[in-house]
């Protein structure tokens, strides 16, 4: 099928690459309007040119309200309303233990990973109310649903992320808007690379090496891609998820079944240490 989306119209923050830019792609493949809502302008502007004219981009960072606020009147006024609202924009955060945590940091984290959703949600919800219905989505994480050590800043938001969406679930269902997370794992992306401080073309090539390697850390045996979440969101978003509201639809290749790890400790952590050789190997090629 092509036209699950056919006449939709949907703002993706956090689509200049990675997981909102497959995304952004699939879903005007199958029949929508996009508005690609990013703060980074370069990747932004090329990614809208490259998908086409049924995408548009606008300078977004989410952390603003007025810039939220303008992403979802911008979707209104160039496509004639709103149909889907995908809260995607994120970054791994500081990667401390409690103990030694900046509380700016913290506090930026959370601004990121839970104001921002929020935000999303009050802004968009009236406009789609006006279609009747439509859907909101918001990506969490299974550090979210599951924890761990070294990303107490990122799981915690992550998991208030999650009940956000049941609680907005909860309000919305009157109107016939569907509110739901999506939690990936391991999935090959430049967040990672970032996180670790490294150069954006270091990231990307991070990225391409790390869709393979993660394939060890879970039990499916492949890395997870950002394809993976964009099939979910289209799921979610269509009438195929017509009946599902406020679920965190875990998207890990099984890796929920493995034992939780210190992301910041290479001798006990075979994630740390897949990372760290990762970003030595592209650095050194």
């Amino acid at each position: 099928m092509a036209d699950r989306l056919d006449g939709k119209v949907a703002v993706i923050t956090g689509a200049s690459s990675g997981m909102g830019l497959a995304t952004a792609e699939l879903f005007v493949a199958e029949g929508a309007r996009v508005l690609i809502a990013d703060r980074d302008v370069e990747r932004g502007e090329t990614a809208a040119r490259q998908i086409g004219n049924a995408a548009h981009f606008i300078k977004c960072d989410v952390t603003m309200e007025a810039d939220i606020a303008a992403a979802v009147a911008m979707a209104v006024d160039r496509f004639g309303g709103l149909d889907i609202m995908f809260n995607n924009a994120g970054a791994q955060g500081t990667m401390a233990r409690i103990e030694d945590m900046n509380t700016d940091d913290w506090d930026f984290t959370l601004s990121l990973l839970t104001r921002a959703p929020m935000l999303g949600i009050k802004h968009a919800a009236p406009e789609i109310r006006k279609r009747g219905g439509g859907t909101i989505l918001v990506t969490s994480s299974s550090a979210g649903v599951r924890g761990g050590m070294g990303v107490a800043a990122y799981a915690v938001a992550k998991a208030a992320a999650i009940q956000l969406v049941r609680m907005a679930a909860g309000e919305l269902g009157g109107d016939r808007i569907r509110v739901n997370s999506i939690c990936p794992g391991y999935i090959a992306t430049p967040i990672f690379g970032r996180a670790m401080g490294v150069s954006e073309e270091v990231a990307d090539k991070m990225a391409v090496e790390l869709a393979e390697r993660f394939a060890a850390l879970q039990p499916l045996p492949r890395g997870g891609k950002p394809r993976d979440i964009a099939e979910a969101a289209l799921f979610l978003a269509s009438d195929s998820g017509s009946f599902i509201t406020g679920i965190d639809l875990v998207v890990d290749g099984g890796m929920l079944i493995q034992p939780s790890v210190d992301i910041n400790d290479p001798t006990n952590n075979a994630v740390a240490a897949l990372l760290m050789n990762t970003q030595r190997d592209v650095t050194e090629a």
